[in-house]
């Protein structure tokens, strides 16, 4: 049956009882969107969300996903596809992230086989994708995200982002969280330094969105792996941060080959500084090393 025939299919995520995201695996979207499953709402222990999914300025940020905007061609990120020398411009190139089995479903793990499906129908990527969510404390709890991307066919194949086709600083296409600012001022922080203009392109171990107002919250974005995937980082029109996998140069791979990451995300309440941000970053990845050890 047609993807786009079937109803919206979700699945929550739950510690304690309490409802922490949910997991929109199939969804309903037009193809321009380039569908794809994506974590939204996504709450904090008291309750406030902090994703944002089809905002009027970027109809195609859903959430937290997985999307790459260009791989062999396919546009897997949504909207327009940079072409270098004309910008961006409308192309029939979208794909779709398909369901293909579950290997794990549960309140609080989900492992997942998807097919990334190009507009003609051909398998290019085949996924494993493995989502959950953990206690931090009292305050705070974590969501693992890791996934493995596969070649579907023999060839080389590329993947590719408008910063690797020459748009400076639009290296886009990874996971991706779309956050909710509503009323709050947001301060992004880092290590080291605090702000997008400085941390846009950084390759820190860590990266914090701390969201002072109404309802406060703060994001601790952990690249676990130590992959050292540049941060894509947006924090005025609206608030993103991203992991690049194709930054500044495309990068190809062939035979049943692909990228590998994980990007745990630290769902906090209250307006956190540097200090308590890193102190977060620390522990999860001390506590991720730990369970990997005792599994």
């Amino acid at each position: 049956m047609d993807e786009q025939l079937t109803l919206v299919q979700t699945h929550p995520l739950s510690l304690g009882g309490a409802t922490v995201a949910e997991y929109v695996w199939r969804p309903h979207l037009p193809s321009l969107l380039s569908p794809r499953p994506y974590l939204h709402p996504v709450r904090t222990l008291a309750g406030t969300e902090v994703t944002e999914a089809m905002p009027p300025d970027h109809l195609h940020h859903l959430g937290a996903s997985l999307a790459v905007p260009d791989v062999g061609g396919v546009n897997f990120w949504g909207g327009r596809t940079y072409v270098r020398g004309k910008g961006s411009v409308p192309l029939p190139n979208h794909g779709v992230q398909r369901h293909h089995r579950w290997e794990a479903r549960t309140d609080a793990v989900l492992a997942q086989e998807l097919h990334w499906v190009g507009p003609d129908g051909r398998v290019v990527l085949r996924e494993r994708r493995r989502i959950a969510a953990r206690p931090v404390d009292d305050r705070a709890w974590a969501l693992d995200f890791r996934f493995a991307l596969y070649s579907a066919g023999p060839g080389p194949l590329e993947f590719s982002s408008p910063g690797a086709k020459g748009r400076i600083g639009a290296g886009y296409g990874g996971f991706f969280w779309r956050a909710r600012r509503g009323l709050r001022s947001v301060r992004i922080l880092g290590p080291g330094a605090e702000g997008a203009a400085r941390l846009h392109g950084s390759r820190d171990r860590w990266i914090a969105l701390s969201a002072s107002g109404p309802d406060p919250w703060t994001l601790v974005f952990v690249d676990i792996a130590a992959q050292g995937d540049p941060w894509f980082v947006r924090g005025d029109d609206y608030v993103g941060v991203g992991a690049s996998l194709a930054w500044s140069e495309p990068f190809a791979v062939a035979n049943g080959e692909g990228p590998r990451r994980r990007i745990v995300t630290v769902v906090a309440d209250g307006a956190l500084g540097r200090a308590e941000s890193e102190e977060l970053a620390a522990s999860v990845t001390s506590a991720t090393a730990e369970r990997d050890h005792g599994s």
